[in-house]
């Protein structure tokens, strides 16, 4: 009897709740990952669905977690193929009687596990568990999904006040895996290149706010760095907003994206920070992005694919335009406002781009420039690092107008800039 652990978005070992479910089961565990043609196309917007910066930190994280699980003698099956396509010859080939995976909602997520569901066979069984929320949906003072409020500060009072935080899922154990190495070697395919996957490898900017690399260990070593080797966590909403380097804040996002850490991992480690070093507003600061995080996964979870429509979640219509020019000019850089400017050369360059940067740019292109905000938000989709689609399209709705901003705010770039680089020492950086 064999139990097949399926990676998406939860590339670690530990705090993983269906490894360590798979690992409770009988007989072997083997492991999928599959890199998807569909997630290298190109969107509706022309846009490459994963670009060069993610794609890379996708295969470093890859490699660790292969790495990871052959410690615990568990085989990653690696395959550049649909799921669908592959997940019947394993089920197959190792009696698979048990899936075990983290529960995806998003309808393009969805209609893949559905796809691979209708290959299997009735014999397996499926294991699914909300593994990427740091209040887990079952915890929450909200009995569906349908009643999580429209704003944010009402959610996460109400989850603050009645929701505790999960502890860490059990950590995984070396097994005694009997199946024979030549079947392993049959099945085991590399890790595709970039080139592979339709890309061009990324050149390093040394200029960079993330110089780092992708993978559970890499994310880890980021956390104790940040939180007690440095203790940056102690000034975090002091420089939060800051532009230039890479301790202004702490860069948990792109691990968080694709599931190389978890959010409870930080909570427990800025709760113990908080019991041995100091507590004040700029440890709670951290938790409280985690919980703005978690809202837009809950927006996700209510809404559905108003997620992803011109009129968001509140469908409200406006008068969007598109125009090519105008999208050229903002994705050059080459607009009217040199703030706009010096954050769209640092995201071209290299895949990131910080908070305040991206509620600039993006309030520019759908309040000012009035064009049609699902294109920004698949720009970002294609180049960002940390891409995470809940939070990606939630925040460009919240931006735009059409989502979870109460307020509706249009921001003042001019004022922004004087505000927050006001000798214009990040304008130089990028476009001296």
């Amino acid at each position: 009897m064999t139990q097949l652990v399926w990676f998406r978005n939860n590339l670690r070992v530990e705090d993983n709740k269906p490894l360590a479910e798979a690992m409770k089961a009988e007989g072997d565990v083997i492991a999928v990952y599959c890199f998807d043609p569909r997630h290298y196309a190109e969107t509706e917007f022309e846009f490459p669905k994963t670009g060069a910066f993610r794609a890379q930190f996708l295969i470093e994280s890859i490699a660790n977690l292969q790495e990871k699980l052959s410690t615990l003698t568990i085989p990653l099956f690696l395959f550049h193929d649909k799921p669908e396509v592959v997940f019947p010859n394993l089920i197959a080939n190792f009696e698979v009687k048990n899936i075990f995976s983290q529960t995806e909602w998003t309808s393009e997520e969805v209609s893949v596990t559905n796809a691979v569901k209708s290959k299997s066979t009735e014999q397996v069984a499926w294991h699914q568990y909300y593994d990427q929320f740091l209040f887990h949906p079952e915890d929450i003072p909200y009995n569906d999904f349908s009643k999580i409020p429209k704003v944010f500060t009402e959610f996460r009072k109400k989850c603050e006040k009645y929701t505790s935080v999960r502890e860490l899922a059990e950590s995984p154990k070396k097994q005694n895996c009997s199946i024979s190495a030549e079947k392993i070697a049959k099945f085991t395919t590399k890790i595709p290149s970039l080139q592979a996957l339709g890309l061009e490898p990324p050149k390093l900017d040394h200029r960079t706010a993330f110089p780092f690399q992708g993978g559970e260990t890499a994310g880890r070593e980021r956390i104790q760095n940040y939180i007690w080797e440095t203790q940056n966590i102690a000034t975090y909403k002091q420089t939060r907003n800051e532009l230039i380097g890479t301790e202004y804040s702490s860069k948990f996002s792109a691990w968080l994206a694709n599931g190389s850490i978890s959010p409870r991992m930080i909570y427990w480690e800025v709760k113990k920070f908080e019991k041995q070093v100091k507590k004040n507003q700029d440890t709670h600061w951290i938790v409280f992005e985690l919980i703005w995080r978690d809202f837009f996964k809950f927006i996700s979870l209510k809404y559905g694919d108003k997620l992803f429509t011109m009129g968001g979640v509140l469908e409200k219509k406006y008068n969007w335009k598109i125009s090519e020019a105008i999208k050229e000019q903002w994705i050059e850089g080459k607009t009217k406002y040199n703030f706009v400017n010096a954050n769209m050369k640092e995201l071209a360059k290299t895949g990131w781009m910080s908070n305040r940067g991206r509620q600039n740019v993006a309030s520019f292109w759908a309040k000012e420039l009035q064009q049609d905000w699902r294109i920004g938000a698949s720009y970002f989709e294609s180049l960002f690092i940390d891409y995470d689609v809940h939070s990606n399209w939630g925040n460009w709705q919240y931006v735009s107008g059409v989502g979870n901003d109460p307020r509706d705010r249009k921001f003042n770039i001019e004022k922004q800039a004087e505000n927050y680089d006001p000798n214009g020492a990040y304008v130089n950086v990028w476009l001296k």
